[in-house]
């Protein structure tokens, strides 16, 4: 899986790992867990073409809510402030 021998933004080595990638699409975020390259030394991550294909599908997917195969994990709150200058 490591088409690079070296990382392209500082050339450290690269490994493969386990990362956790967020996405969010309109109102909704969902976590996901992908293995993918990581440089050792700045911790770069590295994503094919690929993957990257189907992190723009899992974008819209959350935009339109289509979130069944998704389990939920908890809810997220926003509350406008407003400052009160005297």
């Amino acid at each position: 899986m490591i088409p690079f021998n070296k990382c392209p933004v500082c050339g450290g080595e690269v490994i493969v790992k386990e990362v956790e990638k967020l996405f969010r699409g309109g109102n909704n975020t969902a976590i996901i867990k992908i293995q993918t390259e990581v440089c050792l030394q700045c911790g770069e991550r590295v994503y094919s073409q690929d993957t990257i294909r189907k992190f723009e599908e899992i974008r819209e997917k959350l935009k339109k809510k289509e979130t069944g195969e998704y389990t939920l994990l908890g809810q997220s709150f926003s509350k406008l402030t407003c400052l009160l200058l005297f």
